[in-house]
């Protein structure tokens, strides 16, 4: 514990997280980091006020405005005063060990740059938070088809779900929902891309890292429970818009001189996948709000005739 109170700190990043950002702060404590900030992106339910309140030592960054994850990550990171940094979303809890297994990895290779846990669901399944960099037909395949058909071949091959979690190894890149950093590798970096506004900063700076010549490291050994989405599903409609514009980018950044001229089409295939993934969302709230109001009506039409 004394090893990992010296050299690594912590990086939480807070939208309205209630409850969910108590309870990782409190983990981060238990694993013995001393030093944890938590950037608040302009949140409205108090959990600043309650954070404070239980936690008296955070540190607190106000940024002001939700200027987005990577943003708040690199305005966070200008206090980190340990050789290595964890990255956090507010809704992870670490399971005892964790830090100590990802400091033990980074500290082995000095080329090694980032290295991710493994992610779990709440009901323990595997969450695929290492993947590859997707080719084009992957990219297109996995946005497309994957929209009615998850588990198909496109998006199996991108979310490595063939492949074998229980192996600690060189990767293309790891979620940024919770990683370590080697932060003199982030600092030449330049951190993240703040253009990002939510989604794919974590998959550029993996592969930035790359163009550099150091490495990604996935450690199974360490294992993190993650909720998802306690923050993004506020904004459900927005979130999605962002994160296909932040696909469109990345492909922009990574495409070869040939690709770049299907750059036309592919961003017209994001439009559409975009205006899919919102009606998606929409007709199942509809559904929903539909089951919902049967249950109520159905429940006062037993309370009338007293039918218990």
């Amino acid at each position: 514990m004394s090893n990992i109170s010296g050299q690594v700190s912590s990086v939480v990043v807070n939208y309205n997280a209630g409850n969910y950002l108590l309870d990782c702060v409190g983990s981060l404590y238990e694993q013995g980091i001393k030093q944890i900030i938590v950037v608040d992106n302009n949140s409205s339910d108090n959990s600043q006020l309650y954070l404070k309140r239980k936690f008296p030592d955070i540190e607190l960054v106000e940024a002001g405005a939700n200027i987005g994850y990577g943003a708040a990550i690199n305005m966070g990171s200008k206090l980190v005063t340990s050789l290595y940094m964890l990255i956090c979303n507010p809704d992870i809890i670490l399971q005892q060990g964790s830090i100590e297994s990802l400091l033990e990895t980074i500290e082995s290779d000095p080329t090694i740059a980032f290295v991710g846990p493994k992610i779990l669901n709440p009901d323990g399944t595997l969450y695929p938070s290492v993947r590859v960099f997707p080719s084009m037909v992957d990219a297109i395949g996995h946005a497309f088809v994957g929209l009615v058909a998850p588990n198909n071949r496109f998006s199996r091959r991108y979310r490595m779900l063939d492949w074998d979690h229980s192996a600690t190894s060189v990767v293309d890149w790891v979620s940024g929902a919770c990683l370590l950093a080697n932060k003199a590798h982030f600092d030449v970096l330049g951190g993240f891309d703040e253009s990002y506004f939510m989604y794919m900063e974590d998959v550029d700076i993996c592969w930035r890292a790359a163009q550099e010549g150091n490495k990604v490291v996935y450690n199974p050994s360490s294992r993190v429970m993650h909720v998802q989405g306690v923050s993004s599903r506020q904004h459900p409609y927005k979130m999605t818009v962002e994160h296909h514009r932040s696909l469109y980018k990345f492909f922009s950044k990574i495409a070869s001189k040939y690709q770049y001229l299907l750059l036309p089409i592919v961003g017209f295939g994001l439009v559409i996948r975009t205006v899919l993934a919102v009606l998606k969302h929409f007709f199942s709230e509809f559904d929903s709000l539909k089951l919902a109001k049967k249950t109520v009506v159905a429940f006062f039409a037993r309370l009338k005739s007293r039918n218990f």
